[in-house]
């Protein structure tokens, strides 16, 4: 045996020592748990990352979507947070329970020295239990859970893991309950109808690319700000919403078709125009012919928006689509 491949052994056998240790310690309830600390290639957390902004953009999006802010507490150095990691990203199952449920923030906690504070504001017991360590916020930003992650290790495949099915267990448990799509519409018509407005109603689907590029456009602050002048605009989820594929067949009058797909609708429900333009459904409005039928919708449906602000807003589309090439 060469020396080379003797102190090799000896750092892994100290390494493995180390994560025993660090069991050990949160088992007896140590007040500062063990941890080792070895190089870290393809950082799952950003340990630059402002968490507090992490956590309250999170939560904008959660109030927007109805879903639930997942935040996963752990470090770079911490193995089995990389596995509760690699368990989200490759089991099906899992992943689009969180693409359609949630909005994870991974926080990173340093070497136990940072947002330790922001943990316990949560009632996140990071040091009694060790990390990773899950916390699962409303879109008010109140706790609906704090769960420890070693009741879901398991042994996959005599590697160590976490059993899918706990985890699934846990994130369905939590999960925001559905929202009525016939409800959603009925609340944004009657702002309409108060406001003397129209509405903008989107519909979409998580696993829908085209659909989150439209959101994130009308997420733009000069976006919004000169469409909320003469809209009221709402999403509605097909995948989602309870009755959210039947609204949409109802208004598009087939079942036919992708989506994106929007309308503007009166204050009492009457279709205005659609986005069904010459050649089909132009979706999010993308291609030059496409953005032009746009501006023409938005033409049709505005009540007070001048003719500039209309241009403005397909110049921004333009934008957005150049921006992306």
């Amino acid at each position: 045996m060469t020396i080379r491949r003797t102190s090799i052994l000896l750092a892994c056998a100290a390494l493995c020592w180390t994560g025993l240790a660090h069991r050990a310690a949160v088992a007896q309830g140590a007040a500062k748990p063990i941890v080792a600390q070895p190089e870290t290639p393809n950082p799952i957390y950003d340990e630059q990352a402002d968490a507090k902004a992490q956590i309250a953009a999170a939560l904008a999006s959660a109030k927007k979507e109805n879903r639930r802010v997942l935040i996963q507490w752990g470090a770079n150095w911490c193995g089995w947070c990389r596995l509760l990691h690699d368990t989200f990203q490759s089991n099906a199952q899992i992943k689009k329970e969180l693409l359609y449920e949630y909005d994870v923030v991974l926080v990173d906690i340093g070497k136990w020295d940072k947002n330790m504070d922001l943990a316990e504001g949560y009632g996140a017991d990071l040091k009694g239990k060790g990390v990773p360590y899950l916390t699962i916020l409303d879109a008010d930003g109140k706790v609906v859970a704090n769960q420890e992650s070693g009741v879901l290790e398991a042994k996959i495949d005599g590697k160590d893991g976490h059993d899918p099915a706990k985890v699934m267990e846990v994130l369905t448990r939590n999960q925001a309950t559905a929202r009525d799509a016939e409800a959603v519409l009925s609340e944004a018509l009657t702002t309409a109808r108060q406001t003397s407005r129209v509405a903008f109603v989107h519909f979409g689907a998580p696993w829908c690319g085209w659909c989150h590029r439209l959101e994130d456009w009308l997420a733009q602050p000069e976006v919004a700000a000169i469409l909320t002048k003469d809209f009221v605009e709402v999403k509605i989820d097909t995948d989602r919403m309870t009755g959210g594929q039947d609204l949409l067949n109802r208004y598009r009058k087939s079942d036919q078709g992708g989506i994106p797909w929007f309308a503007f609708l009166t204050p009492d429900g009457k279709t205005i125009i659609t986005s069904d333009g010459p050649d089909g459904n132009v979706g999010c409005p993308w291609q030059d012919a496409e953005i032009e039928y746009f501006g023409t919708m938005l033409r049709k449906a505005k009540i007070n928006l001048s003719d500039a602000a209309v241009d403005r807003l397909t110049q921004l589309l333009k934008a957005k689509r150049d921006a992306t090439k």
